[in-house]
């Protein structure tokens, strides 16, 4: 019986591929038998997944990349399909966030800076759409892919603090959407884009928000666990499974979707 499921030797590749959840989708979905290329700023980290990848026997590469530049992304395409011929995955995973696109607790509205706030913007937003830009054209030459982003619970709940990345965030979803249908339309069925909505996992661009030096959750952090009915953080592993099925043949009629990975956090109300 076939493996609806099954990943392997498709090209995946992943922008933001070397942050904490990037490097567990990667790992996973070569263990799997994907052939990965993980694209990052920073080269060293990236070497070192590689690395990791290789000696458990897996096929990775590594790209040092820019996703809000169109000439880097381009080399970075030309590259893969030197090295494996094809795409048949992307995953938006690059964003981040910038403390003045944040307003603290003590702050107001009239603190938000306006420059920081356009940054956050175009490298969560821009930084989607300008890798779909140029790795879609080999899905649409070859009739066939699938485009992972990366949403949030931000861009279901407009939450506090966090106004440059929620807006952000509700962007990619609305993208997300509109590029199901676009490309099904235009380039035929055999293209899917969906999104994944993680809920709450440590991270480096959160975790100042969510625990304290010591360790501890902050205030924030409580509140996020308070407000989880698993009553704790997501590990990052525990988006791999959604990630596998989203771009393989168990998912070929879904498209359009934002795929909820929260531990109910979404779902809860007092």
């Amino acid at each position: 019986m076939k493996n609806l499921f099954d990943i392997k030797d498709k090209v995946v590749v992943i922008t933001g591929g070397t942050g904490v959840l990037g490097r567990a989708i990667a790992i996973h979905l070569a263990d799997q038998g994907a052939k990965v290329v993980i694209m990052g700023r920073k080269a060293e980290v990236g070497n070192e997944i590689v690395k990791e990848i290789k000696e458990n026997g897996g096929e990775a590469m590594f790209l040092v990349t820019d996703v809000m530049n169109r000439e880097i992304l381009e080399q970075n395409l030309a590259d893969i399909l030197a090295a494996y011929g094809r795409v048949d995955a992307l995953l938006n995973a690059a964003g981040g966030n910038m403390p003045g696109a944040t307003i603290a607790p003590t702050g107001t509205f009239f603190d938000l800076k306006i420059e920081e706030f356009q940054r956050v913007l175009d490298l969560n937003l821009t930084g989607t759409v300008l890798p779909t830009q140029v790795f879609l054209k080999p899905m649409v030459e070859q009739n066939k892919g699938a485009i992972v982003n990366f949403s949030s619970m931000a861009a279901f709940r407009p939450m506090t603090r966090v106004c440059g990345y929620a807006a952000a965030k509700a962007g990619i979803s609305n993208f997300t959407a509109y590029m199901a249908t676009e490309v099904a339309k235009k380039f035929g069925e055999g293209i899917r884009v969906n999104a994944i909505a993680p809920g709450f996992f440590l991270t480096e661009q959160n975790r100042s928000l969510l625990t304290n030096p010591d360790g501890s959750w902050t205030q924030r952090g409580e509140d996020v666990i308070r407000q989880t009915p698993f009553g704790r953080m997501g590990r990052a592993e525990e988006l791999c499974g959604t990630i596998q099925y989203l771009i393989s043949e168990a998912a070929s009629f879904v498209t359009g979707t934002v795929a909820v990975v929260d531990g109910g956090f979404n779902t809860y109300a007092m």
